[in-house]
């Protein structure tokens, strides 16, 4: 039982450190001018709003800066570690 309780939380381990992966490209598309109106911005784009979309209505952009990448970063990591605890915890 505990073994597959592992395996989920590795799972989903990978699941947020690819998340993390797909929030910094979003947010380094922004200095490339046409990357983010191409298919692959745009699906960039989706993925990063699944967690970005949440936090930029809870924190809106301070004047030209959009603080929400770095608050899910942030959160994501805390997620991460979360799962790294309990993970120790169950071994």
């Amino acid at each position: 039982m505990n073994q597959i309780l592992a395996m989920i939380i590795y799972i989903l381990s990978i699941v947020l450190i690819a998340f993390q992966w797909i929030i910094v490209i979003w947010a380094l598309m922004s200095w490339f001018p046409g990357l983010r109106d191409s298919q692959v911005g745009h699906f960039i784009a989706r993925l990063a709003n699944i967690v970005v979309g949440p936090i930029q209505r809870i924190v809106p952009p301070l004047g030209m800066i959009d603080f929400s990448a770095i608050v899910a970063l942030i959160l994501l990591n805390l997620a991460q570690r979360g799962l790294t605890f309990l993970t120790y915890a169950l071994m």
